[in-house]
């Protein structure tokens, strides 16, 4: 005689056997979605049916993200193992739930160095919430729309330094304040610089701060003074302080050494030093003993370089309130166009998502996000069209297209423009 059990088909009629070591030590104090993950992936792996990750976030209503952070949280408790399928694709694996009996009374083993606890910055990178708080603060600060590969590379800095979210928004925030500079290469440099300190948070920013950018500062005046608007160089930096810490000159001594390139068709640090070591050795034919009148006609000059720099700010000023003018216009004009741009942002900051999980649907997935960019922009151009703007109605507005309202190029020398403007002078 042969017996046979009827298998239960329908996983509804199954029991998942859930351990009391698992309710009383880990479920009492992991956050709450990260126990729906682990229980309806146990009940799953009970009966052996694969599950993938993105079914899992469809049926509790989360984020693929929120369910990868659970299976990262629960590898650290040690209750679950991932066994990745390809090692190059580090979301890509298949979860061994480990028993806890086992865990707990069986032979001990440490932590491999592999599996060592990953930051809490990234542990929260990729909830929404926390995301989008950040980039809305950061134009905020800034003033102007994120776009273009910015949104992604804001987040690298986070993966890659291990700062903060609050830490890139003070980035922003000083960049703005204290340096006139908002762009996204400048603000990297400075997280750069921060992280490479070791500087994780605000609080450690600001203390750094309070003690080091008093002589940043008399840098970037030197520079303003000569029309530049970049950051020294390492050179640059060295002979500034051999100014102030060598030879014991005040900025106001400094700034009067500047004044003298006014003369000189390409005014720089090396001519400044020149003069200020002259002045050092008690050379009056250098400057030392000028007379009244040579003294407030080299201050002249400085201060009309200062006035050419003013009126770069009022420039940009001025610029800055047309295009927002325009977009006011554009807008309560065809509202559309303002959900078109509202939308665009939104796919961009999925898309830096999407290029930062490393999921393996990742360059499909950019690629239709990409394609409905593009036939937003075609509606949007079409919109404006119609009701009679220009396509390039909304774009940013310069007075000097070469150098964007700076005086300075790209390529570090400065723009026509500034001769231009200090020969109005």
């Amino acid at each position: 005689m042969k017996f046979k059990r009827q298998n239960i088909k329908d996983y509804y009629l199954h029991d998942t056997r859930v351990e009391n070591m698992f309710i009383n030590e880990y479920m009492v104090q992991a956050p709450g979605n990260y126990v729906k993950v682990y229980l309806l992936a146990l009940m799953y792996a009970d009966i052996n049916v694969p599950l993938e990750n993105d079914i899992i976030a469809k049926q509790l209503s989360m984020a693929d993200e929120e369910v990868l952070m659970a299976w990262t949280y629960w590898e650290e408790q040690g209750l679950i193992k991932k066994h990745y399928r390809d090692s190059r694709d580090k979301f890509n694996y298949q979860v061994e739930f480990l028993n806890l009996r086992e865990l707990v009374y069986g032979k001990k083993t440490g932590r491999k160095k592999s599996e060592a606890k990953v930051p809490e910055a990234l542990k929260n990178l990729m909830e929404d919430d926390t995301i989008s708080e950040m980039y809305q603060q950061i134009e905020e600060v800034t003033g102007r729309l994120l776009g273009g590969q910015e949104p992604a590379g804001i987040l690298s800095w986070i993966e890659d330094y291990g700062v903060s979210p609050a830490l890139v928004v003070y980035a922003y925030s000083y960049c703005t304040s204290n340096r006139g500079n908002s762009k996204y290469k400048y603000v990297s440099a400075v997280v750069k610089e921060w992280a490479e300190k070791g500087l994780k948070t605000v609080e450690e920013a600001e203390a750094y701060l309070r003690e080091n950018d008093s002589r940043h500062y008399l840098y970037k005046r030197v520079l303003k003074e000569l029309g530049f608007m970049r950051n020294p160089t390492a050179q640059e930096k060295r002979i500034m302080d051999s100014w102030f810490d060598g030879l014991g000159f005040g900025i106001e001594k400094v700034l009067e050494a500047c004044a003298k390139t006014s003369g000189i068709s390409s005014p720089n640090i090396n001519y400044v030093n020149s003069v200020l070591i002259a002045w050092s050795k008690g050379d009056t034919g250098s400057g030392g003993g000028r007379s009244g009148s040579e003294k407030a006609s080299s201050a002249g000059a400085g201060g009309r370089i200062n006035r050419v720099m003013r009126s770069y700010d009022e420039d940009r000023a001025k610029n800055e309130a047309i295009v927002e003018k325009r977009r006011a216009e554009v807008y309560g004009s065809v509202p559309q166009i303002r959900e078109i741009d509202e939308e665009v942002r939104e796919l961009g900051f999925q898309i830096s998502k999407v290029m930062l999980s490393g999921r393996s649907d990742a360059k499909s997935k950019i690629r239709e996000m990409k394609k409905r960019i593009d036939r937003l922009n075609e509606e949007k151009a079409f919109l404006m069209t119609e009701n009679n703007f220009k396509i390039d109605y909304m774009d940013p507005v310069y007075t000097c297209a070469l150098c964007r309202d700076t005086g300075v190029l790209d390529t570090g020398e400065r723009c026509g423009c500034f001769a231009r403007k200090l020969a109005e002078l």
